[in-house]
């Protein structure tokens, strides 16, 4: 039996290496559904949208209300993605629009909605922490290799991985995408060939919302749904547009496996400087590469 023991442990290090793996790369999917939409409106708008976690929130607020009215977890999905999808094409169209292109502004007003978001969310859906419960079907885990996997977390890398082909089939293969493209390389040139970039402002700043918003509600099963979800996520996201690049949804993809994987591996290992472990890879990456591993020069 003694002569068993080292095996033994071998494999729980095993084991505990994979889940933790298995948990990163799952907490990373999510991040990418708030990140890829993100760096996609730094890279055409150029500007700091720091009402993008309100979106994350705002989409769980809303998912928990069509829940409740419908029971149907699934309609949740689409219909607090497209809400907030419209509320963010609104937003862009009335108040960011007639801005112009200043920065300062812009930042200034998008913090400004954030905080405003945050106590319209307060005022409606009151202070409790709620979760999302998803189907049964999900709750449930796989055995693989002896090492139990949450389905729910199984869906959420599946949901990634699917809207991340989705994202790039549409930038690599379609006309729209490579108006998107050119709007992110050089605005100016784009403008000068024709493009409307303000057409494709609008369009990329909703689909930012709507992924924003997608992952809140898929977030909301394991992460809850309370005031301040926003600001605690939205530096997260930062992290991942920062590392990839912006406009970059490769570089987007990249950075939020590695937020995720740090993250998880932080938390875990090293629970004391968990904050350390998640920034310090970002800015050894920027001393490096200051437009990220993806971003151009």
């Amino acid at each position: 039996m003694a002569a068993s023991v080292p095996g033994s442990v071998t494999s729980m290090n095993t084991n505990f290496w994979l889940i933790q793996a298995f948990n990163g790369i799952s907490y990373g999917a999510l991040l990418f559904l708030l990140g890829s939409g993100l760096s996609l409106i730094f890279g055409v708008m150029r500007i700091v949208n720091l009402s993008h976690g309100s979106y994350f929130l705002l989409g769980g607020y809303v998912a928990l209300s069509v829940i409740w009215t419908t029971g149907s977890w699934a309609l949740a999905l689409p219909v607090a993605a497209l809400a907030i999808a419209v509320l963010g094409l609104c937003m862009e169209r009335v108040f960011l629009r007639p801005l112009g292109f200043d920065p300062l502004r812009q930042v200034l007003l998008t913090v400004g909605f954030a905080f405003l978001f945050q106590q319209a969310a307060l005022d409606i859906w009151s202070g409790n922490n709620f979760d999302i419960n998803p189907p049964e079907l999900l709750t449930r885990s796989v055995v693989v290799g002896g090492i139990y996997l949450p389905l729910y977390r199984v869906f959420m890398i599946a949901t990634a991985l699917t809207i991340g082909l989705v994202l790039w089939l549409v930038m690599e293969k379609t006309r729209m995408g490579a108006a998107v493209r050119a709007t992110v390389d050089d605005a100016q040139m784009a403008r000068g060939i024709g493009i409307d970039t303000s057409r494709i402002s609008m369009l990329v700043f909703a689909l930012g919302a709507f992924l924003a918003a997608l992952g809140g509600v898929i977030g909301g099963a394991f992460l809850g749904v309370y005031p301040g979800l926003d600001f605690e996520i939205l530096p997260l996201a930062f992290a991942v547009v920062i590392i990839g690049g912006m406009g970059s949804l490769g570089g987007a993809a990249i950075g939020a496996l590695l937020v995720g994987l740090a993250d998880n591996f932080g938390k875990a290992l090293f629970p004391e400087i968990s904050y350390f472990t998640l920034y310090a890879p970002m800015a050894v990456i920027l001393a490096v590469k200051p437009t990220g591993l993806f971003g151009r020069e």
